[in-house]
């Protein structure tokens, strides 16, 4: 096999302290939200003070940072983004992603220097619409979520070599169309498109008959449920030959509203089944199955590939419930270590002294520990630490009797088996 150009890896963050777990656990890019512009209103976002610090430890690591202003803007906003804009152009993000092409024009004079990628969320879904935004300056476009692997390919042999090809890989996959919805914006008054959905597309549905008030008949596909909108997650863990072949430039997992767990988990997986693939195809085969095992830690819907290898069917829905499958739990991120080993954390799950847990590290390894010994701030033993964000000392025992004395790290993540 000839060399192969490896991807990017392109990795969500909602806060600062995420940004920091991408970049750790082997992230080449991140893309993150400001406080507006952004279709994830609901996650924590970044202020412009925090979108700096973020951005300077991301290049400080060697890792880029793209930043969201994907909304469809109202007349309203227009003044407002200009002066957004030029609050970015002293940040100087690697990229900024957008789907408006008034936001696109607006950008395109306050702050050239800055690469433009074209969002999802413009519906791209041919050559011809890639070749009009490179003509006006944009650097990528990422896909059209609706594409096959094989139209994906007949882009790539359309476009201009300099032209790049970003690609989901994983996460949430939307109902409407290029994730074009007005569900939330009629039965809320949230509008999808400007970045605060609430989902109702994951609610459970039935039917109401005017003359008949309080009496529901149910909506049903099968005999299973009624969550007739529901789709699963999209993973594409297993078909990474087929993405990298494809002429991809990037791979972008989904999630701003995730935590740093996730992140983490899918992070790193998918950076080793990238690099392992690009180093061999048998290293990639003989890893697959630890592929699968680690992805699944992470929060999902079970899984489908979209529409990568053909048109869903009614095998890519779930219809008896709305709830994700929890593997793991999240328990901290080490923030600390002293001298001792002794580590700090705030705690984001309850865990007792006693209880097996694992320490995740970016490398890929998952060291099996035992909770020795729990103290407060105080320095007061405690059994458990059943109190959410309170900060705590952990000491904690290697389970390898064979293997040598881990070193924590700042960043580490600790999980739990959710059962």
């Amino acid at each position: 096999m000839g060399k192969i150009k490896k991807p990017e890896l392109l990795v969500p963050a909602g806060s600062l302290e995420v940004l920091k777990t991408a970049v750790r656990y082997g992230a080449d890019a991140v893309y993150i939200g400001g406080q507006a512009y952004s279709l994830r209103a609901k996650a924590k976002n970044f202020s412009l003070k925090e979108m700096e610090e973020g951005i300077n430890y991301a290049h400080e690591h060697g890792v880029k940072v793209h930043v969201t202003a994907n909304i469809f803007a109202h007349e309203y906003d227009i003044d407002e983004v200009s002066d957004y804009f030029k609050e970015l152009a002293k940040l100087r993000p690697d990229a900024i992603l957008i789907a408006d092409p008034g936001i696109f024009t607006i950008e395109r004079e306050i702050c050239p220097e800055i690469p433009v990628h074209i969002s999802t969320q413009a519906n791209n879904t041919n050559h011809v619409t890639f070749e009009f935004w490179k003509k006006l300056g944009a650097q990528r476009v990422v896909c059209a979520r609706e594409l096959s692997l094989q139209e994906i390919r007949n882009i790539r042999s359309s476009i201009p070599d300099d032209m790049e090809i970003e690609c989901f890989v994983h996460g949430a996959m939307c109902i409407s169309y290029s994730g074009r919805c007005l569900l939330s914006a009629y039965m809320t008054g949230r509008d999808a498109n400007r970045g605060a959905c609430t989902h109702p597309c994951r609610w459970k549905y039935a039917v109401e008959e005017e003359q008949r008030p309080g009496e529901y008949m149910p909506v049903e596909e099968t005999d299973r449920g009624t969550f007739i909108f529901n789709s699963k997650d999209l993973c594409m863990i297993e078909h990474i030959p087929e993405m990298i072949e494809a002429g991809i430039n990037s791979f972008k997992i989904e999630g701003r509203m995730k935590t740093a767990l996730y992140v983490a988990t899918v992070a790193r997986t998918y950076r080793r089944a990238i690099d392992d693939y690009c180093e061999s195809v048998e290293l990639y085969k003989d890893n697959l199955e630890w592929y699968k095992s680690e992805i699944g830690k992470c929060t999902y819907r079970q899984f489908t590939t979209g529409f990568y290898f053909g048109k869903p069917d009614e095998n890519t829905q779930i219809y008896d419930n709305n709830t994700y499958i929890v593997e793991s739990v999240f328990l901290g991120m080490i923030e600390e270590v002293d001298p001792s080993g002794r580590i700090k954390l705030t705690q984001k799950n309850k865990f007792c002294v006693g209880d097996t847990i694992e320490v995740m590290k970016p490398d890929g390894k998952n060291i099996s520990v035992t909770v020795e010994k729990i103290e407060s701030e105080d320095g007061i033993s405690q059994e458990s630490a059943p109190h959410a964000c309170q900060i705590i000392f952990v000491t904690l025992k290697n389970n390898d009797p064979a293997g040598t004395t881990p070193v924590w790290e700042a960043g580490d993540l600790l999980r739990a088996d959710a059962g």
